[in-house]
């Protein structure tokens, strides 16, 4: 235990860690330490009075709760730390509407429905309803919805409310609410909750239930967020609720890094936080340990520029670094071109990894021109983007059966399997299964248990066809009380016939869905071999599932390949890199086309383009092209206006990297002297910005090698091992005997492990 670590801290961070007499707002500059703050203040909370199970430390990726329970760990032991109620928003209110599930009339057993399969409720819906589903697409539908309760607003307030009625009547959906209406009423009757429900009912649990809530606020004496400036209002409402009496809360975020308002996040919960509680004591975090001064001075310039924000001066007291070089090419091409080369550039001379360097735009589309050069090039890259592991349609049909097995009365995992692989079960007879559920106010599976009881009166073949199917899940339901989640999916995938229908023949496609669900077999393999290593017993069914459906977007790649990193802006806040390339930074490209006349967008995209200007520690350059290939078509484009926004002072309006010095004049031309030189777009031509999910890499499970009782007597402290997922390690201290017979293990990588030594997967070294 690290007694001093308050000696660590700078002036600020100390001043945020020791304060805990009221709220507190702590806006963290990039790169300043904010994680360092959040757990250093957890330890000190941990010091003065407070239990791991009164502290309620809220994030908004898996990842970055894991890191600081890490951390803390390292800080407090590892007995106290895992006591933290620290996670995901998402996570952690699925913990406390589990436990009070009954509250609000659903079991502890609910589904949780992701955006396809909310979609896919909302689709049928709109054909129960006989709408043109042309006019009310099924996506935008479901934003509407996801936006009202994202506001806390219910099917009645949404139907009572006229301004959101007049929206619907202009985009020609007036049955908008109706739609809403019924989905609301569809996921409960299903036993589901979509994301969003998973904060909309937890507010309504403690709003309905007072005596729920006070003995949540009694429990989470102290509340920390992280990244308050991506909160949306619900967020926002339920911090207040478990806050308000005790007012020890303290929220850490940068109002620059808002960029998530497509979600929902809302800039007004951090700019506004002290209005909502008047005794806040605000701390700034203006030290940024991560970039050179000239990246830091040349971001502050350009983020002076918007109105809206909490001042601040972030320094770096680092080397001043090299002017942020500016490249225009000729096309997108030539960009790609310029960048590679520069790539080589760079590790020739200063001998950079290709891990060292990323290149970050604004939208998917742009990827393509720079993996081509890097093909041409044979540098190896990867690209944070693309479909996630588990949003691949086998996959989905193989959770869809988990799911189903967990949870009978799920709606969208039924449709979605019944005649998959194709069992001869029709999309009438679906319908009726459908129509009787919905008149009798039960669940598909209900209906298909007892059809005559609710007047279905199929023919011969039909009936055998749904028997057939009913005893196959029957036969997994009872499967799942004794089998782990490895053993039971195994079992699934086989009896299912999934696996016979991905491999009928031996087409590229085919052979890819087969190695997506042999790793999907992988995962649920680690996945049991690692709980059951740490002692934790939660390795059903349901326990998988709930763990693959909040994974989140940057919580799957382990980062240690040897790549160059291609990613939207978007996907790489949080992260950092020692040289960093913003491409694509034209008018209509970035800022965004869909900007239009709002200033408060046009904003939001500066605070993007500071988001990526900042990820850099050493290097940092800017690209534009004069002319892009978009839309089918050739366009010619102009310098983005936040190039003008940079201080000419901390730009090096570049002569090399394939611009010659013939060309130099115009680029300092074209950024300075000129205004827009395209006409806007229409609204309609621009595709929206979407936020990559990532594919998740899961190592391959080793046939079980636990050590027999010989081996596990065997392991003495001081010894060397080599464990199959974490690497080389120390042995610190054996502690218990037989079965019980426990080993903390220093791993040169992953830090301190505690593993139960008989399923401990490793060989002795030394």
């Amino acid at each position: 235990m690290n007694a001093n670590y308050i000696e660590e801290l700078n002036e600020g961070q100390r001043a945020a860690v020791l304060y805990n007499e009221g709220p507190s707002l702590v806006i963290a500059g990039a790169g300043s330490g904010k994680t360092r703050v959040l757990t250093y203040k957890i330890a000190y909370l941990l010091e003065n009075g407070y239990q791991p199970w009164n502290i309620l430390a809220l994030t908004f990726t898996n990842k970055a709760a894991r890191e600081m329970k890490e951390r803390i760990a390292r800080q407090v032991g590892d007995q106290r730390a895992r006591h933290l109620w620290m996670g995901t928003f998402h996570s952690i209110f699925l913990r406390i509407l589990h436990a009070e599930a009954a509250n609000i009339g659903f079991t502890s057993q609910f589904t949780i429905y992701d955006t396809a399969d909310s979609k896919s409720l909302v689709r049928s819906i709109i054909k129960e309803m006989g709408l043109d589903e042309k006019v009310y697409k099924p996506g935008s539908v479901q934003a509407r919805i996801s936006n009202a309760k994202n506001h806390l607003v219910s099917p009645a307030g949404y139907a009572s409310n006229k301004e959101a009625y007049e929206g619907d009547c202009a985009a020609k959906m007036p049955a908008v609410r109706d739609i809403y209406h019924r989905y609301w009423d569809r996921c409960r009757q299903a036993d589901a909750m979509d994301f969003d429900d998973l904060l909309f009912y937890t507010f309504i649990l403690f709003r309905d239930h007072p005596e729920v809530l006070v003995r949540y606020q009694e429990q989470f004496r102290y509340i920390l967020v992280d990244e308050y400036q991506d909160t949306n209002y619900a967020q926002h409402s339920i911090v207040l609720q478990l806050a308000k009496d005790h007012q020890h809360v303290c929220v850490v975020g940068d109002d620059a890094q808002s960029i998530y308002s497509f979600r929902g996040a809302d800039i007004d919960n951090i700019l506004y936080f002290t209005k909502v509680y008047p005794n806040t004591k605000v701390f700034k975090l203006e030290q940024n340990y991560r970039s050179t001064q000239t990246i830091v001075c040349a971001a502050n310039s350009l983020i002076e520029k918007n109105e809206r924000q909490i001042r601040k001066e972030v320094f770096s007291e680092k080397e001043k670094g090299e002017a942020i070089g500016v490249f225009q090419a000729y096309s997108d091409v030539e960009e790609g071109d310029i960048v590679v080369n520069k790539i080589a550039e760079l590790r020739r001379s200063e001998h950079y990894a290709y891990s060292d360097f990323a290149i970050l735009y604004r939208t998917n589309a742009q990827s393509r021109v720079f993996e081509e050069a890097m093909r041409k090039r044979g540098m190896p890259y990867r690209i944070y983007g693309g479909l996630s592991f588990y949003q691949r349609k086998e996959i989905k049909d193989v959770i869809a059966y988990f799911r189903l097995v967990v949870n009978p009365n799920d709606e969208e995992a039924f449709k979605r399997i019944i005649n998959y692989p194709a069992r001869g079960i029709g999309d009438t007879t679906v319908g009726k299964i459908i129509t009787a559920a919905t008149e009798n106010n039960i669940s598909l599976w209900a209906v298909l248990c007892e059809p005559l009881t609710y007047g279905l009166n199929f023919n011969k073949g039909t009936h055998s066809k749904l028997q057939g199917f009913r005893e196959l899940i029957g036969g997994f339901i009872e499967g799942v009380v004794e089998k782990n989640a490895y053993e039971i999916g195994t079992e699934i995938i086989r009896q299912s016939g999934i696996i016979n229908d991905v491999c009928q023949d031996n087409s590229p496609e085919n052979l890819s869905r087969k190695e997506n669900i042999e790793e999907l077999v992988n995962g649920m393999s680690d996945f049991c071999a690692l709980r059951m290593e740490e002692g934790n017993p939660n390795i059903s069914l349901t326990d998988f599932l709930s763990e693959v459906s909040l994974l989140t977007d940057q919580d799957s790649d382990n980062g240690d390949d040897e790549k160059i990193t291609l990613m939207t802006v978007h996907s790489a806040k949080g992260l950092e890199f020692r040289n960093v390339f913003v491409v694509g930074m034209e008018e209509n490209l970035f800022p965004s086309g869909m900007v239009g006349d709002s200033p408060r967008a046009l904003e939001e995209e500066r605070r993007l383009f500071y988001v990526a200007i900042t990820r850099a520690e050493e290097h940092c350059f800017l690209s534009y092209a004069r002319t892009r290939f978009r839309y089918g078509k050739m366009e010619f484009g102009s310098p983005s206006r936040f190039l003008k926004d940079i201080d000419v002072r901390f730009l090096r309006l570049s002569q090399d990297a394939g611009i010659g010095s013939s060309r130099s004049p115009h680029v300092r031309e074209s950024l300075y002297n000129t205004e827009k030189e395209t006409p806007q777009r229409s609204k309609q031509q621009i595709i929206a910005p979407s936020v990559p999910r990532n594919l998740k890499r899961v190592t391959p499970a080793i046939s079980s090698s636990a050590p027999t009782s010989a081996s596990v007597m065997a392991v003495q402290p001081g010894q060397l091992i080599e464990h199959e997922r974490f690497g080389l390690g120390e042995v610190m201290k054996v502690e218990g005997q037989g079965d019980n017979a426990k080993a903390t293990i220093h791993f040169k990588n992953a830090g301190d492990k505690q593993l139960l030594l008989r399923f401990a997967r490793f060989k002795i070294i030394g």
